[in-house]
Order: structure tokens, then C-alpha cells, then sequence
């Protein structure tokens, strides 16, 4: 964990009905002092949209040679390579040939994002997916952030149901290949 770090605890409840994952858990979700709530939101998002056995978040902003969120099988084996943001075409790179899948999530307007990887090496940048959410949906959402949050996530044809903290919001999950 990096110094100076905010932590901010999530009861979350899962109910993604396209995969059939039903979960309750706990997460303490350190925030660097450079990375903004939007980002830790969408961390947090990307987490749930993902969860499986074996996932787990890295020190986000603060890992050099890991995404936000990985998920391992009980050899250590990278199974999922989930980043967060805007990353570069070099950490794209790097975790397809590390991990079975690769997927982005961002906060971001997906135009640009994917606009800065064309052209560049990218290992099986045909798989690699980019996630985005409608415009305002993240906003409203930090605006309930709290330390102390209580999250419910669910998903329905990937449409997407949040209510953080009282405050609800939805989006549909947009997805498009990042090559």
C-alpha cells in the first residue's frame, strides 16, 4: 500500500445474472494520492464485472508491472489481466502475453483511448476488450463516495444496476475490441 493512501471499505453485493455469479463480500480499497476517485470507482466496477475465483486487486496506480485487478489459479498462473484507465501499449503488450484474457475498463471516453494503441505492437490485440460506461454514469456515482460504503452491484444483459450509498445509477456496459 502506497504512503499516504486513503482507504475505503465496500460492502458489496453481486448479482451479475449474465454469468451467474452471486456474491457478498468485503473490500478495503486502497486510493493513491494520485488517483482520482472516478478511477477508484471504476477499479471497483471493473472488479465486480470480473469477479471470479482468484481475483484480486494489485497496488493499482502504484504497480509498476500489474494492472489494477488480476486473477490467478491457485498455481499463480495469470488467468485475466484487467487494467484500468488509459494504459499504454506497452502494459497491453505485456499482459497478453502474460494472462489468458485481457480486458480495459475506463472512465473515459473509449474513442480516444483505444485511438492511442493503433499501430502499435500490442500481443493478440484482436482479443483484448475495452469496457466503458455512459457519459455522467461514474460522476454520479463519486458523488456518493464515502470511506465507509455499501455497494450493489447487478447485471442483466449487460446492463449495468449500482446503488452506492443510497444513490442508484445505471449504464450499459459498452464493449469494443481495443484493436
Amino acid at each position: 500500500m502506497a504512503a499516504g493512501a486513503t482507504i475505503h471499505t465496500f460492502d458489496a453485493t453481486l448479482a451479475d445474472v449474465d454469468r451467474g455469479v452471486y456474491e457478498s463480500f468485503a473490500l478495503r480499497v486502497a486510493r493513491h494520492p494520485s488517483e482520482t476517485d472516478a478511477f477508484m470507482l471504476t477499479r471497483l466496477l471493473a472488479y465486480c464485472l470480473e469477479y471470479e475465483e482468484g481475483i484480486d486487486f494489485t497496488e493499482g496506480i502504484a504497480a509498476k508491472d500489474e494492472p489494477a485487478v488480476l486473477v490467478r489459479d491457485l498455481t499463480g498462473t495469470i488467468l485475466a489481466w484487467i487494467e484500468v484507465g488509459a494504459p499504454d501499449a506497452a502494459r497491453l503488450h505485456t499482459g497478453s502475453k502474460q494472462a489468458e484474457r485481457v480486458a480495459v475498463y475506463t472512465q473515459r471516453n473509449p474513442g480516444p483511448v483505444a485511438a492511442v494503441w493503433a499501430g502499435k505492437k500490442i500481443h493478440r490485440v484482436s482479443e483484448i476488450q475495452l469496457h466503458s460506461f455512459e457519459p455522467g454514469f461514474i460522476d454520479t456515482l463519486v458523488s456518493a463516495l464515502d470511506r465507509r460504503n455499501t455497494v450493489t452491484v447487478s447485471v442483466t444483459e449487460r446492463h449495468l444496476y449500482v446503488e452506492l450509498n443510497g444513490v442508484t445509477a445505471e449504464s450499459d456496459v459498452i464493449s469494443q475490441p481495443a484493436g
